[in-house]
């Protein structure tokens, strides 16, 4: 049975979101745990899903409660004294706090007695700790951020997500190579096409990293390149992996996350305003919900953390027992579809 490691001291709402949705995920995917953090906070959170089960939003907009039979889970408590805040120095953080849960999640995966992290704290911590507790893959420069994001059609990958703020071309290359595999094993795309993200689609277009990524992926013939993208054509589809150094790619993707969540609001105001607009909403509540559940961060969980020597998923700060639930059903997936491994054959060819 795959074993997943989850820091539950990670993200806004540790441990009681982080707690409950790992359980949810270990009866609904059938995983065993490992939970990392202050055991007898751990431990008043199991004991609180035993008794009342797990309350959450599912990806909708009520409230359900979700029965989880805790005694029939696989469930192994690693007590960790420490806690990194957000705003710590994670390098500095993790040299000093190597008691702290999230350096104790990834070394449940170095030392073998999991398969897999899932964190919800410092996306920086998170890598670092990845980084220094389980080692790049061999022909990886930087580990990179692999976002899943919905389209019109079906989910892109983007990558980097945040990771790497100064990049160099070859860097891109490999986030290429890795985004690919990614696309390919997890999002199951038989032939994906990378995009270079860009101010224009023709070749001159962008300052030099991204012309001379360009010319990189123009000369190879093992991927499928079909040259730049615009920040417009993300989402329509055009191709299926988006390359982009971490900044641009962080921005593109709190962009994005924050039109999102005006346009749901606006929308609700509207719905709301007096009795007519309320009888509407009422009956567009179902289609709102679908489309809700399309463009919600949390029913994708969480982005692989690609190019280290393990499965790391890096969950949102904010997520709740929905994401996680989510994040762990990500890191099942890369567990058995074998990503890392794939990456360093490919990388090595």
């Amino acid at each position: 049975m795959t074993r997943i490691a989850v820091d539950a001291m990670g993200g806004d709402h540790a441990p009681h979101e982080i707690v409950a949705g790992a359980l949810w995920a270990a009866q609904e995917y059938g995983v065993a745990l490992e939970l990392v953090g202050k055991q007898d906070q751990i431990e008043q959170e199991i004991e609180r899903v035993r008794k009342n089960g797990v309350i959450s939003k599912c990806g909708g907009f009520k409230n359900k409660r979700i029965k989880v039979d805790v005694d029939k889970l696989d469930i192994k408590i690693s007590h960790a004294s420490e806690v990194i805040e957000m705003g710590e120095a994670p390098a500095q953080a993790i040299r000093k706090k190597k008691k702290s849960s999230i350096v104790m999640t990834v070394d449940a995966v170095a030392n073998g007695s999991s398969d897999a992290v899932v964190a919800a704290g410092s996306t920086g911590a998170a890598m670092a700790s990845s980084l220094f507790g389980l080692g790049r893959l061999h022909g990886i420069d930087r580990p990179a951020i692999a976002v899943t994001l919905p389209t019109m059609k079906k989910p892109i990958v983007l990558i980097d997500g945040g990771a790497n703020s100064s990049c160099t071309p070859e860097m891109l290359y490999q986030f290429a190579v890795m985004g690919t595999i990614f696309s390919k094993n997890v999002l199951a795309v038989k032939n994906p096409r990378i995009g270079v993200l860009n101010i224009g689609e023709e070749a001159g277009k962008g300052n030099d990293l991204a012309q001379k990524t360009y010319k990189l992926l123009e000369n190879q013939t093992r991927f499928n390149f079909i040259g730049n993208v615009e920040g417009k054509e993300i989402f329509s589809n055009i191709c299926d992996v988006v390359v982009c150094d971490g900044f641009v790619g962080n921005v593109a993707l709190k962009i994005t996350e924050g039109a999102s969540s005006m346009l749901f609001k606006m929308i609700k105001e509207q719905f709301t305003k007096n009795i007519f607009t309320k009888i509407i909403g009422a009956m567009a509540l179902p289609i709102m919900m679908g489309l809700y559940k399309k463009i919600n961060y949390e029913e994708f969980g969480g982005a692989l953390l690609l190019g280290v020597k393990g499965i790391t998923i890096i969950s949102h700060g904010r997520s709740k027992a929905y994401a996680i639930k989510n994040a762990v059903r990500v890191a099942k997936e890369a567990v058995e579809t074998g990503v890392n491994k794939k990456i360093a054959e490919l990388i090595e060819k």
